[in-house]
């Protein structure tokens, strides 16, 4: 990407978003592949003679060639993080993608087990062993605690506090927080703990002895496994539809706020910044409310 010009000033906005707003990973490879396809889409390699006609034109040739609305909106808010760090630093005069409109994304429910699913689906790996005892760990602590999948992979042993019940998660920008583990997640985390010292002993001591979620190979479990082990175990006790980890995420908030839990109780949980991200389950337990009248009120299927 360096290659181009307009590939230098990108390289620097990435390592810029590394180092000094201490963005994830896979923020960065978001940000990369988004700007990558605008410098290919732009004739100008200069950033000072991009302009808003410029912006617009890749926006719209987004929508023409299908891609999903949260994309396009993903991609804009990209430029024009893009051109405002570049206007900062005062390699433009102007921010060119400030005034493109954001397209209007239609409004959708997050998915979410049922009780009895998601119980069905934490006990439904089986077995004794390194593997069984942490899958069990994973979607107990998926569904207990509503960790996002990079936490889960990014947990080291030392962010458990199993004798407090609680572990140390680091979020988006690498924020950390405490978030308490159920008692059944607990019990898992404990069986896992001990299978995981069984299977070290038989390993090198070069191999990574941080992380607490193992693959076969004694390295650190990747977000791509633990959603292999989600879809494994949805599709066995036969989940249909898309399901992943940030199902359970969901299930999770969802669960607590139908339970009566405070919705800023649930935002701390989360590791959300804002309320307003928070907001969407008051909407899913209205319809979960709905639901529940038309299949127990007399009168609700009444003609």
């Amino acid at each position: 990407m360096a290659d181009s010009a307009l590939g230098v000033y990108i390289e620097k906005f990435l390592k810029y978003l590394e180092v000094e707003r201490n963005a994830s990973s896979h923020t960065i490879r978001a940000y990369k592949r988004d700007l990558k396809d605008f410098s290919e889409y732009c004739v100008s390699s200069e950033p000072g003679e991009i302009d808003i006609i410029d912006v617009r034109g890749f926006i719209s040739g987004q929508i023409n060639n299908k891609k999903k609305k949260t994309t396009v909106i993903r991609r804009l808010a990209t430029l024009r993080s893009f051109f405002a760090y570049l206007y900062r630093e005062g390699y433009v005069k102007i921010n060119p993608a400030r005034l493109v409109p954001t397209p209007k994304a239609a409004k959708t429910l997050p998915h979410f087990l049922s009780v009895d699913d998601a119980f069905s689906l934490v006990q439904s790996p089986e077995g004794i062993g390194l593997i069984p005892a942490r899958d069990r760990t994973i979607l107990e602590l998926l569904y207990s605690s509503g960790l996002r999948v990079s936490e889960v992979s990014g947990l080291n042993m030392d962010d458990l506090n199993v004798r407090e019940g609680f572990i140390k998660a680091r979020g988006k920008g690498k924020k950390e927080r405490i978030v308490p583990v159920g008692n059944k997640a607990l019990d898992a985390l404990k069986s896992y703990i001990i299978e995981r010292k069984l299977y070290r002993k038989t390993r090198s001591a070069s191999e990574d002895d941080r992380a607490l979620f193992l693959n076969r190979n004694g390295g650190r479990l990747t977000d791509r496994q633990i959603r292999r082990v989600v879809v494994k175990y949805a599709s066995q006790i036969g989940i249909e539809g898309q399901i992943g980890p940030h199902t359970l995420r969901h299930t999770f908030a969802t669960h607590l706020l139908i339970g009566g839990a405070d919705l800023r109780v649930i935002q701390e949980l989360l590791g959300h910044s804002s309320l307003s991200t928070t907001q969407k389950y008051t909407h899913l337990d209205i319809g979960h409310l709905i639901d529940i009248y038309d299949k127990a009120h007399p009168l609700a299927d009444d003609e």
